[in-house]
């Protein structure tokens, strides 16, 4: 059960991409989306891992997946996925949109980059 005070199902996506990278010229894999804000962030996979960053600094536990087909919320706060209600539109970033992305700034040697991230 999801504590219902984290989520404002009226609170419309704060972009297409993580609001970081684009505001840095940066690139990222997933994107996840805070459910209590709208914030859209990149997954903890991402070189930024900035949903995990906006947690941190907002405390909004909860967030969901801003990906074509996937509709799941994650509860930073018990490490679980958790349920939640559709939040407003739209649902995911474009499907034109790569991944990762945005096409244009991804370096060639992307894989090696977020490897090396991982330590």
């Amino acid at each position: 059960m999801t504590d219902t005070a984290m989520i404002d199902p009226t609170a419309r996506p704060s972009g297409t991409g993580c609001a970081e990278c684009e505001a840095t010229g940066s690139w990222w894999l997933h994107l996840r989306r805070c459910a209590a804000c709208g914030h859209i962030g990149c997954c903890d996979d991402s070189l930024g891992r900035h949903g995990t960053a906006h947690w941190r600094e907002t405390g909004h536990a909860v967030e969901q997946s801003f990906e074509p087909g996937e509709d799941w919320f994650w509860d930073y706060r018990v490490d679980a996925f958790v349920d939640g209600p559709r939040l407003a539109d739209p649902q995911s970033r474009p499907d034109a949109q790569t991944v990762p992305g945005p096409a244009e700034r991804v370096p060639a040697d992307w894989t090696a980059q977020l490897e090396a991230s991982r330590g």
